[in-house]
């Protein structure tokens, strides 16, 4: 009976919700307002600029990003394009803090930059509680 009373404690793993990133439009429309002001100087510029700016439009509205227990995934719709597990990752970084701009993470084998065309706050509130940076 005395033994029953000694269990050993067992934590149990803490478990996360899934996070959906809101979509966010900051960084394509500056891109856009940027290459309306270059077109005045420098057309060609401001033409590559605009269509970068397009470009990130489309994907700010088609891509969805997913912070689930283990793994940040990528969704087009319903369909998951990749999973990036945390048990991977080695460092991430948000770059240009003020204006968040990129968001890099490393993995074992590699290197990825992401334009922030989502809500870097709960990009950050998520990072830093499920996989905290090691510098």
């Amino acid at each position: 009976m005395i033994q029953s009373l000694f269990k050993p404690f067992r934590s149990r793993p803490k478990t996360y919700t899934a996070v959906e990133l809101r979509p966010s439009y900051r960084v394509p429309l500056g891109l856009l307002i940027l290459a309306g002001i270059l077109a005045l100087v420098q057309p060609i510029v401001a033409t590559l600029v605009g269509l970068l700016g397009l470009l990130l439009v489309v994907q700010t509205k088609t891509l969805r990003f997913c912070f689930t227990e283990t793994d940040f995934d990528l969704y087009r719709g319903q369909t998951c394009i990749r999973s990036f597990p945390y048990a991977n990752w080695s460092n991430w970084r948000i770059f240009w803090t003020p204006v968040p701009m990129l968001f890099y993470f490393r993995e074992v084998n590699s290197i990825h930059f992401l334009p922030i065309v989502f809500d870097p706050q709960t990009l950050q509130a998520c990072l830093e509680e499920r996989c905290p940076r090691l510098d």
